[in-house]
């Protein structure tokens, strides 16, 4: 398109994202593209604004994340007569372009979002690392490629409107995630984990993968030793890594194996200075204050924590789903978020946390539940091996009689389907769907018999046929749970929210590539996960937090919506009859006939099934997101924006501290 892009509609798209990097901002802009940035001044925090271009400012380009092997890259760059202006990663990328083209991301190793303009070739190149960690969504409008690390800012682009797209919620209802490229929007897609993409003229003129997901080679033999002491290095390394700041670097004490590792190799570089943070819970259930306590204790940390009660859950939900962009499922997100508040009024912006360990190194039950089901249908007679399933779940609260037959009902389906790709899988997607039963007459009509799998084949083309069920099941949770709902919901977007970055070891490439190629008996032996993590890392995680039964991350349900003898004023107006017709997405009647199933449960004392918590959860967030009366695209405008109007080149306005240029 041959019409200028506008410098106004480009400052509000920007604006948008200043929880992103609220301290300093940049655009650039010509006839063919603009680029904007808000900055989280991490490295380089003086000399690093974006974008940043090369010599001739052929090629410019921004960041959203971190490249932390940047300095190894710059020393490689310098020695081919690269030259730079500052000591920032983002500089990196404009010289490694100049010499590898379009294949310079198989160089980083990082967590990134990053759009590159080569003025040159008149062509705009965007990249995802190759988890997902960090988020880049897209559309296409009147002749033009509109890109932004969240919807937020995409909606302030003339004339993009904010639709649900249905079979994007059924995959969530489903898979607790979308299947990339499909969001919950119509028309705005996400750039999957792992792709580049290639634009001219305003279109997308290819999409290719650059980067193959890492749990699926066949096994490397080894012996237990050596794989000790591979995990013990590989991990070091990416802790080393990941503390490269201009800045403290704080990290998460969950009270479970892979925070209290991570906090650990910390430890070890940053000594008695590092600043730990936790979730302490008023609930007993939800609480792991006395393991959190003794790994701070056991490490020396400065430790801090948050208590959450309901009331806190209950208040901070809207707000929760203000920043997840998406319908939630649990309300694990909520806690987070609070405590990334608490880390930032600290005054700290990186984190380090245990997320991606049990998707690497078969960490959750749901691999033990696929191993369970397969001896279980060699034998289906048997009462014993069903019976295995109750161990894995005792924090459930249910009595071993109705633990048995409510595992053996839940479980029983379709154990013959052993060959099913997605056998392990099918069990947690029967459950979450049970939320489709709520939709509306007219979405439910427009879905028909839609299938939600049926966009899984193309997504996971590249897992080879004789993978292992383990290394399949592993696969799976990453491709799917990993991007699209726990490193999102319960990662990027509740630390973003509150200007703070995390930083995840687990999710190293190098890490993740040594994981895959484990033999299965050094992943999962038996039904004991994480074992290889728990014999390397004896000497620095306390015994108590080695042998404790799997506990994991979970905060008050929908109990902490509906337990008060009133319900929250925004529940009641969401769920509302009158919201619930007029967005049209769900049945009204069946919703208030559930709530007050629900209620009654609470209320007396009793629990409400998993299924039961998820579509209220589901419904309720729903209808935050996309309701009438919904806020969650039009933030209130920055307060340092204002006055910072001037076009000049190269002119730098200031307005309450942060430095805006042009």
């Amino acid at each position: 398109m041959d019409r200028p892009v506008e410098k106004s509609v480009l400052r509000s798209m920007v604006e948008a994202l200043y929880h992103r990097g609220p301290d300093e901002a940049g655009i650039f802009v010509r006839p063919e593209v603009g680029l904007g940035n808000t900055r989280l001044g991490i490295i380089d925090i003086c000399g690093g604004r974006q974008p940043i271009g090369n010599e001739d400012g052929t090629i410019q380009v921004v960041l959203n994340g971190e490249v932390f092997n940047y300095r190894e890259l710059r020393e490689d760059l310098e020695a081919r007569g690269h030259r730079f202006k500052t000591r920032s990663d983002t500089e990196v990328l404009v010289h490694l372009y100049e010499e590898e083209d379009l294949d310079f991301p198989r160089n980083l190793n990082g967590q990134f979002s990053i759009a590159l303009w080569d003025g040159r070739k008149k062509r705009l190149v965007l990249a995802r690392d190759p988890v997902g960690i960090t988020p880049l969504n897209y559309t296409e409008k009147d002749g033009r490629l509109v890109f932004a690390s969240e919807v937020k800012a995409l909606a302030r682009y003339p004339a993009v409107s904010l639709r649900p797209d249905l079979k994007g919620l059924a995959e969530i209802f489903t898979f607790w995630s979308t299947v990339p490229p499909r969001t919950v929007y119509e028309n705005i897609r996400e750039l999957p984990p792992g792709h580049l993409l290639v634009a001219g003229r305003g279109r997308v003129s290819r999409s290719v993968r650059w980067c193959e997901p890492h749990p699926t080679p066949a096994p490397t033999p080894m012996d237990t030793a050596e794989a000790v002491d591979a995990v013990r290095a590989h991990l070091r390394e990416a802790v080393r890594l990941r503390l490269r700041a201009d800045i403290p670097v704080g990290a998460y004490i969950s009270g479970g194996l892979d925070s209290s590792i991570t906090a650990a190799l910390a430890a070890e570089e940053v000594g008695s200075n590092l600043q730990t943070f936790s979730i302490t819970f008023t609930d007993p259930s939800y609480d792991e204050a006395r393991y959190q306590a003794m790994v701070a204790q056991r490490l020396g940390t400065q430790h801090r924590y948050l208590g959450i009660d309901n009331e806190d859950v209950a208040n901070a939900f809207p707000e929760t789903v203000h920043w997840t962009e998406r319908p939630l499922l649990r309300t694990a997100p909520v806690p987070l978020y609070l405590l990334s508040r608490m880390v930032r009024d600290a005054g700290y912006k990186v984190v380090l946390t245990g997320e991606g360990a049990d998707e690497g190194f078969a960490g959750y039950n749901i691999f033990k539940e696929a191993k369970i089901r397969r001896w279980w249908a060699k034998r289906p007679e048997s009462s014993m091996r069903p019976a295995l399933l109750s161990r894995l779940y005792p924090y459930q609260g249910m009595g071993p009689k109705r633990a048995a037959a409510y595992w053996k009902r839940f479980f029983g389906r379709d154990l013959e389907g052993v060959k099913d790709p997605y056998y392990s899988h099918r069990p947690r997607w029967t459950n979450t769907s049970y939320i489709l039963n709520f939709l509306g007459p007219d979405a439910a009509n427009w879905l028909g018999d839609h299938d939600p799998t049926a966009a899984l084949p193309e997504y996971l083309d590249d897992l080879p046929p004789a993978a292992s069920p383990l290394s399949r099941a592993q696969y799976l949770e990453m491709k799917l749970f990993l991007n699209g709902y726990l490193i999102s919901s319960q990662g990027d977007r509740m630390l973003m929210a509150n200007s703070v970055e995390g930083r995840f070891p687990f999710l190293d490439p190098e890490v993740l590539a040594f994981a895959g190629r484990l033999p299965e008996r050094l992943r999962m032996p038996g039904l004991r996960e994480k074992a290889l993590l728990k014999r390397a890392f004896q000497r620095e995680v306390p015994a108590e937090i080695r042998t404790r039964d799997k506990q994991p991350y979970r905060a008050p349900g929908v109990q902490s919506l509906l337990a008060g003898e009133t319900l929250p004023d925004w529940v009641g107006d969401v769920l509302s009859k009158r919201k619930l017709d007029a967005l049209g997405l769900f049945d009204s009647s069946k919703v208030e006939a559930l709530t007050n199933k629900c209620r009654t449960r609470i209320l007396a004392g009793d629990r409400v099934t998993p299924r039961e918590d998820m579509a209220i959860l589901a419904i309720l967030s729903s209808q935050i997101l996309f309701g009438e009366n919904d806020n969650t695209m039009a933030p209130p405008p920055p307060a340092w924006w204002e006055g910072a109007e001037k076009e000049d080149a190269a002119i730098e306005t200031r307005s309450e501290g942060i430095k805006l240029w042009t």
